[in-house]
């Protein structure tokens, strides 16, 4: 029988593992200290542990994803045991910890964030229910959030709002989101806050939504601009933050080009190899009408207030992409990896060809 001396044991775990550095530790504030170990990736201990409140989200989803593959304890408070089921492959054994929640029970919140040392607050909702109308989901509950968390020393606290929040804003979800700024700030005056401009993925809704209802984003004639952005580069940039923080600034994460929404319908059939829709232009009484109406079906659909969002232009600010250490992709990149599904049998490998963007002198680069 063959036996390995402990020195040549030792010695393999050193070269596999890698000693300990003195850049594997990181003091939070608080004397707080954070000591990671292992090796880099799926199995590595980062020594972090993280909540992430509104993780069954679009962003969320990819956010633990990506929190999961450093080595982070992430710990996913859910409201529906179904939705959380995706989270147990994202991290190794015990490093994916789900907790049910209320945002209206202060306890149950307060059991997901008591042990750990950075929170990201994704809680928010484009529409209203009957339940939570937009101040209640996406001001009120970020408070309470915050609130709890300074209470329990949390050392950094991470609020995902929106691009285009303003006080000012005719949207209410806008302003809900400006508001949520405000009283976070009140109550964790440390906090960073995030603004990522629409965002465009898997199962979204913007470029999947283009292809099966293209009429409402023909609203004001398409000529409203946007700045749309890869959830991927988002979630990257929030991931990048629990290591590098960036305590008490407000960052801006819109796309890196401004388009119209008539563009976008172009690519869209360009990439699906779909005619471009024939309906007409509905103006925006008419939408707004309709949208009421639609407040009836028991299934998300499109609301008075995103009417109202589709005659907004997003804003014209500079990203802080540096910051956050991610340099954004354009949407055409990705563009056929999440329309191929609309191309029909015999069109489903053809090349892709876009069509040629407005020149600068209409839409600003």
């Amino acid at each position: 029988m063959i036996t390995t001396a402990p020195k040549m044991m030792r010695l393999q775990r050193t070269i596999i593992a890698g000693k300990r550095a003195y850049h594997d530790l990181v003091t939070l504030p608080g004397s707080k200290p954070i000591v990671s170990s292992g090796p880099p990736g799926y199995s590595a201990v980062s020594g972090h542990r993280v909540t992430v409140f509104g993780c069954t989200g679009f962003l969320g989803r990819y956010l633990v994803s990506k929190l999961g593959k450093m080595g982070t304890q992430v710990i996913v408070p859910f409201r529906d045991e179904d939705e959380a089921r995706l989270f147990k492959p994202m991290g190794d054994l015990g490093q994916i910890v789900r907790m049910g929640w209320d945002m209206r029970d202060d306890q149950t919140i307060a059991e997901c964030l008591r042990h750990s040392d950075t929170v990201y607050n994704l809680v928010g909702r484009d529409y209203e229910t009957k339940n939570y109308d937009f101040r209640a989901a996406n001001a009120l509950g970020s408070e309470r959030i915050a609130k709890i968390a300074a209470e329990c020393g949390v050392s950094q606290f991470i609020q995902v709002s929106h691009l285009n929040a303003s006080k000012t804003s005719p949207s209410k979800f806008y302003q809900a989101k400006a508001e949520g700024e405000e009283l976070v700030k009140a109550v964790f005056p440390s906090a960073t806050i995030v603004r990522p401009g629409p965002m465009f993925g898997y199962e979204d809704k913007f470029l999947t939504n283009m292809a099966v209802w293209p009429i409402w984003w023909k609203l004001n004639h398409g000529q409203t601009t946007t700045r749309p952005v890869h959830v991927m580069d988002v979630a990257q940039g929030l991931a990048n933050l629990m290591t590098n923080p960036q305590f008490s600034k407000t960052l801006t994460l819109p796309g890196p080009s401004t388009l119209t929404y008539e563009y976008l319908l172009e690519l869209v059939s360009s990439v699906t190899l779909q005619p471009a829709s024939r309906a007409p232009v509905v103006p925006k009484g008419v939408a707004t009408v309709l949208a009421k109406i639609g407040q009836n079906v028991w299934w998300p659909s499109l609301s008075p207030d995103e009417v109202t969002r589709r005659y907004i232009d997003d804003a014209d600010v500079p990203g802080d992409w540096d910051a956050v250490g991610v340099q954004p992709s354009e949407i055409e990149t990705h563009a056929i990896t999440y329309l191929r599904r609309y191309r029909s049998a015999e069109n489903y490998v053809r090349p892709v060809v876009f069509p040629p963007r407005p020149a600068p002198s209409l839409v600003a680069e």
